[in-house]
């Protein structure tokens, strides 16, 4: 499933890539050039801002916190051609999602992330449904939890086989490794290596759970997706 057209080169960006390519269940691929996602643009150089204009992209959704973008102010706010969206994905601040959460391992963290996000989610997807065309990107901080999990469901939406979601997803650990390992340093390589972690079981145990709603579609109608929405969303891969 490896295609080197996938990973997005953008200076100072180390797991930034698009969503095409990927395999359906029907013998088709997803589309290129048309969702994109990625770590923290504040580590971005001038270069790597010019380099992600220069690619077209018209939306960017950021998923972190308020005090997270405090701390890391988004550069491509400043953009004025890039139509900019903060939303929220773990309830309004990291606390509240902690006490909401508790411990969770790391093989059912979507999973709780569709049990306690559901209006989040609703937030999220329904303004990707409803953005301007041209190429979107979502992101985190590292681009592996919370954009793997928009990842993750936007590729089952479009019907991308199960090996190829846990796929996409397990790549972010990789990706990370070795700029983490140098950053993180202080914090001990067993450390970094757990935190990094995203083990394609979390994809698996993520579509039984959607199993239980009729697949990914029945659980964004459960939570108040209309249907021109999701179809709006599954066009945007297909």
């Amino acid at each position: 499933m490896h295609d080197p057209r996938r990973t997005l080169n953008f200076p100072s960006w180390f797991n930034a890539r698009d969503l095409g390519g990927y395999p359906t269940s029907d013998g088709q691929t997803t589309r290129w050039r048309s969702i994109l996602r990625a770590d923290d643009p504040a580590q971005l150089t001038s270069e790597g801002l010019q380099t992600l204009a220069d690619f077209g992209v018209a939306t960017v959704v950021d998923l972190r916190w308020p005090e997270e973008i405090a701390d890391s102010p988004n550069p491509i706010r400043d953009l004025g051609h890039i139509r900019y969206h903060n939303i929220s994905l773990l309830s309004r601040t990291g606390g509240e999602w902690a006490a909401l959460t508790g411990e969770i391992s790391k093989e059912r963290w979507v999973c709780a992330v569709l049990e306690h996000s559901r209006s989040e989610l609703r937030s999220v997807l329904t303004t990707i449904a409803n953005c301007a065309p041209g190429p979107l990107l979502f992101h985190c901080v590292a681009g592996k939890d919370r954009t793997g999990t928009i990842a993750a469901m936007l590729l089952a939406l479009a019907d991308v086989i199960p090996e190829a979601i846990a796929y996409d997803y397990a790549m972010s650990s990789e990706n990370l490794r070795e700029s983490y390992l140098v950053r993180h340093a202080h914090l001990g390589r067993e450390a970094i290596l757990e935190a990094l972690r995203c083990p394609p079981e979390g994809v698996h145990n993520m579509l039984e759970f959607l199993d239980g709603f009729g697949g990914v579609a029945g659980y964004l109608a459960d939570i108040g997706l209309a249907d021109d929405e999701i179809e709006r969303l599954r066009a945007r891969l297909r």
